[in-house]
């Protein structure tokens, strides 16, 4: 199938897989004798787990590392991640997002707060000039 099709059977974008293929997350397609792209029922498959994996947080970059594996998310069902503890088996590129995930989370919550008070009167403004 051709590459709009195949976009479209991946709910993407023909650019969208364009720029897996040159950021490794899609090997090279098969060529037809006119150089168009051919994509079969796999890369399809492989598409719906990398658009899957982006929509869950995980980013284009977080992705090449594990690029040679992606192809296992495809099967059904899919094989176990193991523990996203830090420092375990398995832990890698979820367990880093994770991380990033609850720093976040705890920044957000902090502004919130600190906004909260500040509406609500409780912080008070300093003259200027005073540290």
């Amino acid at each position: 199938m051709r590459i709009g099709d195949a976009a479209a059977a991946a709910g993407a974008t023909p650019r969208a897989l364009r720029l897996y293929e040159q950021r490794g997350l899609l090997p090279p397609p098969v060529r037809t004798s006119s150089g168009q792209r051919e994509y079969g029922p796999g890369e399809i498959a492989r598409v719906r787990v990398i658009r899957e994996l982006l929509a869950l947080g995980l980013t284009i970059e977080d992705l090449r590392g594990c690029a040679d594996r992606l192809h296992l998310l495809g099967q059904d069902p899919p094989p176990r991640c193991g523990s996203v503890e830090p420092g375990s088996p398995g832990s890698g590129v979820v367990g880093r997002r994770l991380a990033a995930l609850d720093a976040e989370i705890d920044r957000l919550a902090h502004l919130r707060e600190s906004l909260a008070l500040h509406a609500s009167g409780a912080l008070t403004r300093r003259p200027s000039g005073t540290g």
